[in-house]
């Protein structure tokens, strides 16, 4: 498995998955795709202004949250950090110079976007930041199901700016955003699984109940997941169809990265687990 030295692998040593997780790209990418792509299965165009904002909005999350990862008391033995903290620690102005300009950008942005979009991230913005409080400071916060948490999020900011211009779209939504929710979940507890593994060096760090409990029945809630997604893109209604398809074929790779994680190097089977999740550009000459 990984040591540190593998974890402080210099940027031109780095595949191109390892650079597009390294400097925070990959969330963003799975975020602005699954926005447009539930949209469009909901057949609303957004504006490109949408997506964009999204990308933003994750990738200045994303980089923040590693920024804060790495300064955390306790961290500054880098054998406590995973490849993306000790990236963004070493590059730590760089990423605050971004996250500024990103935030720039993403203010230039919103006058754009759909008023009700913006009220209903407002509100998710603020329990975001309740959450990230808590996550960043409570010396227990560690026994907080964060998996969950982020899937949760997540999906719903995905999904927030079609039921802002379609509000009858949300009780036939509701059951793919639960279910993409869910996908995103899984992706975390197999990162979780991979990263935790008892051959790895990296030292076992405290988990919530829950997150054991699921990493330890990951198969199980695979095929699970799978299976309600599969039954919800053969019998859901016309618009979900198409979004409960891409989370059936992302449960099956995440699956598949589980069974060969052993034969990818460490950082690139992390970056992996996001590009499992850009499933929608399969369906897309599917799309009507």
């Amino acid at each position: 498995m990984a040591t540190t030295t593998q974890l402080a692998i210099p940027v031109r040593a780095a595949s191109p998955i390892a650079l597009w997780h390294l400097f925070s790209l990959d969330a963003p990418t799975v975020a602005a795709l699954w926005t447009w792509f539930i949209a469009r299965s909901s057949h609303i165009r957004l504006p490109l202004a949408s997506p964009a904002a999204m990308a933003l909005a994750v990738w200045i999350l994303y980089a923040a949250d590693r920024l804060l990862d790495a300064a955390r008391p306790g961290a500054a033995d880098s054998e406590d950090l995973e490849a993306r903290h000790l990236f963004h620690r070493r590059h730590r102005r760089a990423f605050l110079t971004g996250i500024v300009f990103a935030a720039a950008a993403l203010a230039l942005l919103l006058p754009t976007l759909d008023p009700a979009a913006i009220r209903l991230y407002l509100i998710e913005g603020v329990l975001l930041i309740a959450w990230f409080v808590i996550l960043h400071t409570m010396h227990s916060a560690h026994r907080l199901p964060k998996e969950i948490a982020v899937g949760l999020f997540f999906s719903a900011a995905t999904f927030i700016p079609t039921i802002a211009r379609a509000p009858a779209l949300r009780p036939s939504l509701l059951p793919a955003a639960i279910l993409f929710a869910a996908i995103c979940s899984l992706n975390c507890f197999f990162i979780y699984a991979w990263e935790h593994d008892p051959s790895s060096q990296t030292p076992h760090r405290p988990a919530h109940a829950t997150t054991r409990i699921a990493t330890a029945h990951l198969p199980v809630l695979t095929a699970l997941l799978a299976t309600a997604a599969t039954a919800l893109a053969l019998f859901g209604a016309a618009g979900t169809s198409p979004i409960a398809a891409a989370c059936a074929l992302a449960a099956a790779l995440l699956f598949a990265l589980h069974r060969n994680r052993r034969r990818l190097a460490r950082i690139e089977l992390r970056a992996a687990a996001d590009l499992a999740l850009l499933t929608p550009l399969l369906l897309l000459p599917f799309l009507r």
